[in-house]
């Protein structure tokens, strides 16, 4: 028996992939607004079978520790942003709201992966299997041509440059996201929102995500001051060091809506809202809605941005076709050339 008990305390469950994490959010959404408590919910759902035993018993654990719902969410492996967002939730009471909210943005970026899969699959699997027929040519067909031209020396050294490319590309990603978790949350959200083309989709993204989280705060008439005390309790390292920079900012006499200004990670307009919103004594409700505004927006621009990358991967492909037809059909046309006399 003790034995038993040691081995729940020890096992843990693997990290929920983003559709685990959908469903697990609905579920508790949808049983949460039905009138279940926590303790019901768990049990509800362990007699269900709705979800992996391991993960209900891993929450039925949390529970007999005393773990609240962020506490247990952060032991399922969700991400420090959800989980910032619940352990607010708690605070300004508006668990099944954000319940409700994190719901459909989890369900969005499953539509964004699912597009992007989508979208991605065949031309990748068409730009392999083109770069294995360029080795084939370059092994097979052109050694046994007279002359090389133009064509035939760039599909000579097409693959090459083709896999030190994408494992140059595999090396950056890597540095970034080591080099990322090493540098100070707020000077890498200022690196992160001044890069070309990815820059604004951080900009959107954390604009969406702050403005609503200090909406439901402040809509709930919690203090500024008091935000960002909380702000600096959470889980989220990015959340918590914003919430220190805001603080010393507070202190030292400056308005909130100036300060944000300067962050040069948010939208501008952040800004002028926030002053708008206090002027008119309505900053909760105008944030709310000023978040769900931006959220449509950088979802909108993420599906946009999607639909560029099939047409350019296909001109990409389409131009490496010509250049194996050329590479076989010059020397040809070469060689039936009469000479004059």
């Amino acid at each position: 028996m003790q034995q038993d008990i040691c081995l729940r305390k020890t096992a843990k469950p693997k990290k929920l992939t983003t559709k685990s994490q959908q469903k697990v959010i609905q579920l508790f959404h949808n049983l949460l607004s039905s009138g279940f408590h926590l303790t019901e919910v768990v049990a509800f759902l362990d007699k269900s079978q709705l979800l992996p035993k391991i993960h209900v018993e891993a929450m039925s654990q949390g529970l007999l520790q005393g773990q609240n719902l962020s506490e247990i969410m952060n032991e399922l492996g969700f991400s420090a942003d959800v989980v910032t967002q619940l352990a607010l939730a708690e605070i300004h009471g508006n668990t099944e709201s954000s319940l409700g909210k994190i719901e459909d943005y989890l369900t969005k970026v499953l539509a964004v992966k699912k597009k992007l899969f989508e979208v991605a699959t065949y031309p990748i699997i068409l730009l392999v299997f083109l770069v294995l027929i360029m080795l084939g040519l370059k092994n097979y067909l052109l050694p046994q041509l007279e002359e090389g031209n133009w064509a035939t020396q760039i599909i000579g050294h097409f693959p090459t440059l083709f896999w030190l490319l994408s494992l140059l590309l595999v090396l950056t990603v890597a540095l970034l996201f080591f080099f990322g978790k090493r540098l100070e949350p707020l000077r890498l959200m200022t690196i992160c929102s001044r890069l070309p083309f990815f820059g604004v989709y951080v900009r959107l993204y954390l604009t969406a995500y702050y403005a609503r989280e200090w909406g439901n705060l402040i809509g709930q008439g919690i203090e500024m001051m008091q935000i960002v005390r909380l702000m600096q309790e959470q889980k989220s390292r990015r959340f918590a060091a914003l919430g220190r920079d805001m603080e010393a900012a507070l202190l030292s006499g400056q308005e909130f809506h100036q300060k944000i200004s300067h962050y040069p990670f948010f939208l501008k307009e952040l800004g002028l809202m926030i002053e708008y919103g206090q002027v008119k004594a309505k900053l909760g409700s105008e944030l709310i809605f000023y978040a769900e505004e931006i959220w449509e927006r950088f979802f909108s621009s993420i599906q946009k941005a999607i639909q560029l990358i099939q047409p350019l991967v296909f001109i990409f492909v389409a131009i490496v076709i010509v250049l194996i037809y050329v590479a076989m059909l010059l020397p040809i046309y070469q060689n039936m050339e009469v000479p004059l006399t």
